[in-house]
Formats: structure tokens, C-alpha cells, sequence
């Protein structure tokens, strides 16, 4: 499946979670690209769209491909197998692990323009806008589980069946719209696939609450 853009894909997200419409329900999108199929997600929903700030750790001169995770306050998700396989130093991982918590913490400064929304009691819809190793959506999981969530859904357009069954067993239910053999990249499976600016994530939301506001 090749999806025309993420609102594209955002769209035939939104189909398969009706159910959840109206429900206590809360999109937690992560940025960059995430937000954009979540807000979409979100305005079919008719729910609020609020943010869980993750970056990857990329591997020694493959900076897409991600040895593990960390959230915004630290907590670290490492892959330890491909870490082992690429034979990746820990000091490698030190230092990857400090420069992506200063973005991260950079991007929780720049985007959180109000306090984060309640998770606790909620279903809680994570979305992103593919997933490749896992690593970045095991440590949003992680992160999630600590708030009390009454049900984590993780809803993405596409991923490999590797990631799928990794995932699988972390969540309550998971949603994947096409899970093909010959996974690359994600950037693959969509024909418009363009980088976002912190002032276009900042838009979206603002969007969304504008919304929920009127």
C-alpha cells in the first residue's frame, strides 16, 4: 500500500477506530510526522490531540536507523540485539543517548504551550506515522503504562511484520494498515513524505484545540 500523504493516511486510521469516538478517548501523536496523521485521527474523533516527545538513537552513520529510544525526562529503551549485531560501543550510546534527551527536552519546551492532558482512566490512542525497528513507539509505551491508561491503542499506517509481533504483546490493540515484506523505510510507502518544521507541528495542535474550544 502506498499511501498519497499522511492526512491520507491519517484518514484511513480514523476508519478503523470509530468505535472509539466519543469515548474518553486521547490521541497522543508523536512528533514530528506523527502529528499530522493524529490530528487527523483526532478531528474524526472528535477527541483531544496531545503529544508524547520521543527520539530515536540512531546507529553509527545510520542516523534513520534507531538502536533504541528516550523519552523527553530520560527513560531509555535500547535495542539490545542490534546494538549487539552492529557492535555499537556504550560510549556511543552515552553519547547518542545525551544528544537526542537535549532535542528532546529542546521539542518539549517549543511544543508543550499548555500542560499535558490526562491519561489516566483514558484510552489512549498512540499514533505515529510508521513504524521501522520499534524502538521509539516500545519507550512511548513504556512511558504511557506509567500513567494509568484504561486501554493503550496503537494505531499506525504501516510497519513490518518483524516490529508487529514485537509490539504486539505491549499494548491492548493494535491497528496496522498495511504490514508489507520488503520494508526499507517509511518514507517509502508514501508518495508526498516531506519533513515538518516545529512552527507546522505547532499548527496542528493549535488546530485541534481551537476546535475543541468552539
Amino acid at each position: 500500500m502506498i499511501f498519497k500523504d499522511r492526512l491520507e493516511a491519517g484518514e484511513l486510521l480514523a476508519k478503523k477506530l470509530r468505535k472509539y469516538k466519543g469515548k474518553d478517548t486521547l490521541i497522543l501523536a508523536i512528533p514530528r510526522g506523527g502529528v499530522v496523521v493524529g490530528s487527523v485521527v483526532a478531528k474524526e474523533l472528535e477527541c483531544p490531540l496531545d503529544l508524547i516527545i520521543i527520539r530515536k538513537l540512531g546507529a553509527p552513520g545510520n542516523p534513520e536507523l534507531a538502536i533504541g529510544a528516550t523519552t523527553s525526562y530520560g527513560s531509555l529503551i535500547l535495542d539490545q540485539e542490534l546494538i549487539s549485531k552492529l557492535k555499537i560501543s556504550s560510549e556511543y550510546i552515552k553519547s547518542e543517548h545525551r544528544k537526542q534527551l537535549l532535542e528532546a527536552k529542546r521539542r518539549e519546551k517549543v511544543f508543550r504551550v499548555s500542560s499535558a492532558l490526562k491519561i489516566s482512566g483514558k484510552n489512549v490512542i498512540l499514533i505515529d506515522d510508521g513504524l521501522a525497528t520499534g524502538s521509539t513507539v516500545m519507550a512511548a509505551i513504556t512511558a504511557i503504562k506509567q500513567k494509568l491508561p484504561k486501554k493503550i491503542i496503537l494505531a499506525v499506517p504501516i510497519a513490518p511484520k518483524s516490529t508487529m509481533k514485537l509490539i504486539e504483546p505491549e499494548v491492548d490493540i493494535l491497528i496496522v494498515l498495511d504490514t508489507p515484506e520488503n520494508f526499507y523505510a517509511i518514507g517509502q510507502f508514501y508518495q508526498d513524505f516531506p519533513q515538518l518544521s516545529d512552527d507546522e507541528v505547532i499548527g496542528f495542535l493549535n488546530e485541534r484545540k481551537s476546535t475543541l474550544n468552539n
